[in-house]
């Protein structure tokens, strides 16, 4: 009788045990970025983990995994901080990579904006169309972005340093609305 009563004990503290781990296996990663409730997905350099190189800053990279939960098609945007309101002088194309979709561009000013608060003097934000891209289904993703512009957190934290004329500080991805 007690073996039997055993038996049944192991086998139900077993099956709540595997249950538990099935959980944790689908949950998101600590660090994911969350879809806004009006599909944006906002990606901070901040919040990225990065990569630098400063042999050959061309690979710098940030990577952000992104929680999506209204799948479609979004306009990619490049945000970056700049004190020269007609030229960003990116020296190479920028590389924004989500699962086997690649976008790469060199970053043009298509909007200008004034007074944000993401940026403070003497920069300016400056907002470049990169294109669009395609998510199917919802789930997590890793999207990352390539670019000499992409700077570490102590460069970033450096603004003694009048080199960098243009910064990278976001990638926005707005849902696509017909």
């Amino acid at each position: 009788m007690s073996r039997k009563v055993f038996t049944i004990f192991s086998m139900v503290v077993l099956l709540v045990w595997s249950c538990g781990h099935k959980s944790g296996s689908e949950s998101v990663s600590e660090n994911a970025i969350i879809q806004q409730s009006d599909g944006t997905l906002a990606l901070n350099l901040e919040k990225a983990t990065r990569y630098s190189d400063m042999v050959n800053p061309s690979s710098n990279t940030a990577e952000w995994n992104v929680v999506v939960s209204k799948p479609g098609t979004f306009k990619v945007w490049l945000s970056s901080a700049t004190k020269d309101t007609t030229d960003l002088s990116y020296v190479n194309a920028v590389k924004i990579s989500l699962q086997d979709k690649l976008l790469e561009v060199v970053p043009e000013i298509d909007k200008v904006v004034l007074n944000s608060e993401n940026v403070s003097f003497p920069y300016f934000r400056a907002d470049s169309y990169v294109g669009s891209l395609y998510i199917s289904e919802p789930g997590e993703y890793s999207i990352q972005v390539i670019s000499e512009k992409v700077l570490s957190k102590e460069a970033m934290n450096n603004t003694a340093s009048g080199a960098d004329d243009t910064r990278l500080m976001s990638v926005i991805l707005t849902p696509l609305t017909r």
